[in-house]
């Protein structure tokens, strides 16, 4: 599905990426995890065709994306949910939700897209009408996985879903994405909650200082004692 090979990505002069290598099969979910400043967003960014690639390449499903165009990384089946959501705060979360079925295939299936996001997340039919910006934190990072699902992509980019959630509403979070892949949709995960992200995920890897530095099954990461010491705090 997607394989990342030998990607550098820099602002100007600085490097924020060394040779990175990542793949994730279809139907699989895969977390990136690592500390604040590890790269984890340029990484995510950059897949999602909002960072340029200084060298190395990106392919979807065989086909090269690597220089395509910003926009059409939608259309190649890459959707994104950014840090912090991005929602249009005074549009409506129907409005929100409809944006993300802005190209004709998704527009075409727009109706079935909606009702299977409202299946997901029964709160977000209660709220269709209502501006994006009134509904709790929890509320908006649904409609923002929302509005990628009603791209009807082929990879689900997730950049920390679970910032500034509250503790129940982060289980119920990894729970939503846990069924989402369980549908056959490919997932890459970057999180800091290093426990729940592995925990979930069926492989990882660990991104210190832009290049990965670990990866493997997620599970067996999760039990290394170089991961448990340095991000579970454990001796």
């Amino acid at each position: 599905m997607l394989e990342v090979r030998d990607l550098r990505v820099g602002y100007g002069a600085a490097p924020a990426l060394w040779d990175v290598n990542i793949n994730v099969a279809a139907g699989e979910l895969v977390c990136v995890v690592g500390p604040n400043g590890a790269g984890k967003t340029t990484l995510i960014n950059a897949l999602a065709g909002l960072n340029g690639a200084t060298s190395g390449s990106i392919r979807l499903g065989g086909q090269d994306i690597t220089r395509l165009a910003s926009h059409l990384f939608c259309q190649a089946g890459i959707a994104i949910v950014p840090e912090s959501r991005r929602l249009f705060t005074s549009m409506t979360v129907m409005e929100n939700l409809e944006l993300g079925s802005f190209l004709p295939g998704p527009r075409s299936h727009r109706a079935r897209t909606l009702e299977q996001v409202c299946t997901l997340f029964p709160p977000v039919r209660e709220k269709l009408n209502m501006p994006a910006g009134s509904l709790s934190g929890g509320q908006q990072q649904m409609v923002a996985i929302g509005r990628a699902l009603m791209a009807q992509p082929k990879l689900l980019l997730l950049d920390e879903p679970s910032l500034g959630l509250a503790p129940s509403i982060v289980m119920d979070m990894f729970d939503a994405i846990r069924r989402i892949n369980a549908d056959g949709l490919s997932v890459l995960l970057v999180e800091q909650n290093v426990s729940m992200a592995m925990n979930l995920a069926s492989r990882a890897y660990v991104l210190e200082e832009g290049r990965i530095v670990m990866e493997g099954d997620a599970k067996d990461l999760l039990q290394s004692p170089e991961v448990q010491k340095a991000y579970l705090g454990l001796d």
